[in-house]
Parts: structure tokens; C-alpha cells; sequence
């Protein structure tokens, strides 16, 4: 029930995350069928990066952007101050994971979600009596900056990071609306939610990315 709700919001400011859902959503078949058919290897990654226009459908634009998900190095998500995808090659290891039938059943699920490309706070905001909320804003763990990865041509600092703290903290407690948060273990992020239940993650991402650690330096957060 909980991994496969009746309904839900997906939200999202990083708008070819947004179109992988919305492909996804709508044209299973032909998202399979197109990120299938990219050939492996450096050479062929690159072409596919870098040969976008932004005029594909939208089926081409989904199995594109998992295509890159997939084999780029360590799955990072990174523009260039044009807002261009720009990771490297990493490889073809990780991308049969995906299957056809993984991406029907994910079709199935996302049927019953409305997808935005909006701020948190819209979403946020507009949360109503009994609802579940689960945050995962961009952040690298242990630190209090995202100052290198930048997310969707963009950077998710410390004072994004105080807005998101105000935001959760006016969530009427008469609306009984619980959420949950994943972040960075800094001290600082840790002072922001003091307040709240905040539980170390003891495997997970470390300092480097891409690389699982027993000392993850991420910590969950809850307001239950």
C-alpha cells in the first residue's frame, strides 16, 4: 500500500526527470523499445548526449534520459552552465537492470500519480488532512552545500536548504500530515530539524559519489 499508493503528486524541479516519468506513464512500450535500441559503448553514449535537440517526442525523450541514467558515470545528474547534461561515460553495467517488465509495472503505478515540475513548496503547500509527504532534496552527504553537482542547472544551498526547513515547519499540526526526509548528516542540516526524530542511515552514499559506505553520512527525518 505504502510503495503502490491509491493516489499521489510527483514532483520534481529537474524537468527531464519529469519527462522520464510522463514517458514512462504514457508509452511504456515505446520508451522500452527506444532505450533498448541505443548501442553500448562510449562513442554511441556520447552521440546520444550530446546530439539532443529538445524536439524528440516524449517516448524518445524518457528512454534517453534513462539510457544516460543508466550508463553514466555512477548515475550522477550534472548540467554545464548552458544546461546541458554533461556527465561522462561510465559504462553498461548498470543499465540491464531495466527491463521491459519493470517498466510496465512502473507505467502501472505512475498511472495513478498526478507528475509536476514545480518547486517543493508548491507541492508542499497544498498537502491536505492525512497525507504523506517524503523529501529527498539534492544534497551531497555530510556537507551543507551542493556546491558541485549542479541539479537540473542549478544549486541546492544551505539557504535552500533553511527554506525547506521553514516550509515543513508550517505544515498545520491540525492537518496530521506526516513526512519523512532524506539529507546530508552535516551538523548544521542536523540543527535545522532539531525538533525532529532523526535517524542515521548506516549504509548509504559516502564522500564519494557514486560509492556505498557503512559511514553513509546521510540521516533520516521524520516528523513521527
Amino acid at each position: 500500500m505504502f510503495l503502490r499508493p491509491s493516489r499521489a503528486i510527483i514532483s520534481d524541479v529537474n524537468p527531464e526527470l519529469i519527462t522520464l516519468y510522463k514517458g514512462i506513464k504514457l508509452y511504456p512500450h515505446k520508451v522500452w523499445e527506444t532505450f533498448q535500441s541505443f548501442p553500448s559503448g562510449k562513442s554511441a553514449y556520447y552521440e546520444i548526449r550530446d546530439s539532443f535537440t529538445g524536439k524528440e517526442p516524449l517516448w524518445y525523450k524518457a528512454a534517453r534520459t534513462l539510457y544516460l541514467n543508466r550508463t553514466c558515470f555512477k548515475g550522477m545528474w550534472r548540467h554545464n552552465p548552458d544546461g546541458n547534461f554533461n556527465v561522462g561515460y561510465g559504462g553498461e553495467e548498470r543499465r540491464w537492470v531495466i527491463t521491459h517488465q519493470s517498466i510496465i509495472e512502473l507505467s502501472g503505478i505512475l498511472r495513478k500519480a498526478d507528475i509536476f515540475c514545480s518547486d517543493f513548496s508548491c507541492v508542499i503547500n497544498t498537502a491536505t488532512a492525512g497525507d504523506f509527504i517524503f523529501l529527498d532534496p539534492p544534497y551531497k552527504p555530510g556537507e551543507k552545500d551542493l556546491n558541485e553537482l549542479h541539479y537540473s542547472n542549478g544549486k541546492f544551498l544551505f539557504d535552500q536548504q533553511q527554506r525547506l526547513a521553514e516550509t515543513v515547519r508550517t505544515i498545520p499540526e491540525s492537518k496530521k500530515i506526516k513526512w519523512a526526509m532524506t539529507n546530508s548528516g552535516h551538523k548544521e542540516i542536523i540543527e535545522l530539524y532539531k525538533d525532529y526524530k532523526i535517524t542515521k542511515i548506516p549504509f548509504g552514499t559516502g564522500s564519494k559519489p557514486g560509492i556505498y559506505s557503512k559511514e553513509s553520512n546521510e540521516v533520516l527525518i521524520t516528523n513521527y
